[in-house]
């Protein structure tokens, strides 16, 4: 049984970042709705707006780069928050 691969069992630290970028999303969603609610948006709001609509792209991108090198097996600390340039030229 020497040659029996090694079950690779999920660490919960990775786990629990996984979970700390899920609430940051939660709580952009929010406050995007927040914003979206109000009747009429000042020139802040709508640039918070797009603040949190760039931050929130980047959010999901880091989300999915940890998801991607945990299913290939590779550590998903390497995953990086990528610059707003780069995630807001990926198409939806």
């Amino acid at each position: 049984m020497a040659n029996q691969p090694l079950e690779r069992k999920p660490c919960m630290a990775n786990e629990q970042k996984d979970q700390s970028v899920l609430n940051h999303i939660n709580e952009l969603v929010k406050e995007e709705e927040h914003l979206y609610a109000k009747n009429g948006l000042t020139d802040d709001d709508e640039a918070r707006l797009a603040e949190v609509k760039v931050e929130l792209d980047q959010c999901w991108d880091l989300l999915r780069q940890r998801r991607a090198l945990r299913e290939f097996g590779e550590d998903p600390g390497k995953a990086r928050a990528r610059p707003a340039k780069i995630v807001e030229n990926y198409e939806q």
